[in-house]
């Protein structure tokens, strides 16, 4: 990666935001003249309002977002808004999933997270290094279904436009799911129905454990290239799979894995956050991928079948075109116990 740095190119750097909406040449700061005119959109309540919509072939670098965590209609914004991106055109989004979950905020709740991938700095600076190639056409949409209209929406989307991609390239993919609760004994789906060929890069969580015991003795598990009742790839826990151990004990943010978030209260069930990105070590598959985790506890004499509320956010690199996602929930299915 660094040794890139030393390499000339002739991409064509580029940057989308409200004061260029379209990334033109010579056409940032024209807004009041100059002197930071329109730095900010509002979103409307119910609306979708499209960030970005670029012709190919190129790739997304970097994307920066801020906005206010609550209005005066009501909170759980983050989890309000729902992001999409479509890559050459498609009508089935290859990325779907609330804005906070995408970017690691779990629960409409800010908290740091210092990761190589996806960073969220003090106080709500999201941003997001996944490469994101287009051969053709990029669009990124935010959907509003919060409580009412939401203002001071800032964003960035930085990209660089290629004379052409290689031909192996891969698309990137994301899509959020949750269950509220899990069924007992079923294991939670984290991704299904991919088709191949492609790489698994990154699991996100937000989990509600909604008994006091110790929740996370489940296994994650990959299921790939035909497999049938058990799976290649089987993990030890979910505090193992994120590479902690011994129930954490306390959070912790690093490039490629973390344990971002504990909020207890005695009133409400505790909400977790956690993240593993396979940048260093894919998951590859050839034909087809699904992944599952199981909800399995240990009350301190034996383990136990459990059901929580858990979100999870799957990230992959794959062909197009893209599955059928699952449906998403309304704002009111999203909304955080």
């Amino acid at each position: 990666m660094l040794d890139n740095l030393t390499v000339l190119s002739t991409d064509k750097t580029r940057s989308i935001s409200a004061e260029n909406p379209e990334g033109k040449r010579g056409f940032g700061g024209q807004e009041g003249g100059g002197r930071k005119g329109r730095p900010c959109i509002s979103l409307p309540k119910g609306k979708k309002t499209t960030l970005a919509d670029i012709k190919g072939p190129g790739v997304i670098q970097h994307i920066w977002i801020t906005l206010p965590d609550r209005t005066e209609d009501g909170p759980n914004v983050l989890r309000n808004l729902v992001l999409r991106m479509y890559w050459d055109g498609q009508k089935q989004p290859s990325v779907e999933a609330p804005l906070g979950d995408f970017f690691g905020q779990g629960f409409g709740l800010r908290h740091d997270v210092n990761s190589l991938m996806l960073l969220s700095n003090p106080n709500g600076g999201l941003n997001s290094y996944w490469p994101m190639p287009f051969a053709k056409s990029c669009k990124i949409t935010v959907e509003n279904q919060h409580f009412g209209p939401v203002g001071g929406f800032f964003y960035q989307i930085d990209y660089a436009l290629r004379d052409e991609l290689p031909k192996n390239t891969a698309y990137f993919h994301a899509q959020w799911r949750r269950e509220n609760p899990t069924v007992k004994g079923v294991d939670h789906t984290i991704l299904d129905a991919v088709k191949g060929p492609g790489h698994y890069v990154g699991t996100y969580f937000a989990w509600a454990p909604l008994e006091r015991s110790w929740w996370g003795e489940g296994e994650i598990k990959f299921y790939m290239d035909g497999d049938k009742k058990f799976p290649t790839i089987c993990g030890t826990g979910a505090e193992d799979y994120v590479c902690g151990a011994w129930c954490f004990g306390r959070t912790y943010s690093t490039p490629f894995l973390g344990y971002t978030l504990y909020n207890s209260d005695q009133d409400n069930a505790p909400q977790v956050s956690m993240y593993r990105w396979h940048v260093l070590d894919p998951i590859r598959f050839e034909k087809d991928l699904r992944v599952t985790i199981q909800q399995i506890g240990h009350n301190g004499r034996h383990l136990y079948d459990r059901a929580d509320d858990v979100s999870t956010v799957a990230y992959w690199y794959q062909t197009l075109p893209t599955g059928k996602f699952p449906k998403l929930g309304d704002a009111e299915f999203r909304r955080p116990r």
